[in-house]
């Protein structure tokens, strides 16, 4: 995988985008540190090439939001029945304002 900065991508685009193309794939770096994915992609491809990018993205937020509850500490029925309970009472009160 090859890496890019984005002076490299403002002052080299076409080279840049030429070796994307070839390579099908590279890193664009802002101050060092890995911002940007780029993908050469067919217009055949284009719509299941981002149907499944958005999976992998919504994957990894799952399995963020699971190791952040596994620290937290997993809720049981009672106090999730607790917290629903709590939200539907906040949520009538502000409707009845």
């Amino acid at each position: 995988m090859n890496f890019y900065s984005m002076r490299d991508l403002r002052t080299n685009t076409r080279t840049v985008c030429e070796n994307i193309q070839s390579n099908g794939e590279a890193i664009i770096t802002n101050k060092g540190k890995p911002t940007f994915l780029v993908l050469d992609i067919s217009k055949d491809d284009f719509e299941l090439m981002l149907r499944s990018i958005r999976q992998a993205k919504a994957m990894i937020a799952f399995n963020n939001m699971r190791a952040i509850a596994a620290e937290n500490g997993y809720m049981n029925d009672e106090e999730i029945e607790a917290e629903i309970s709590a939200a539907r009472r906040e949520r009538r009160e502000r409707l009845s304002l």
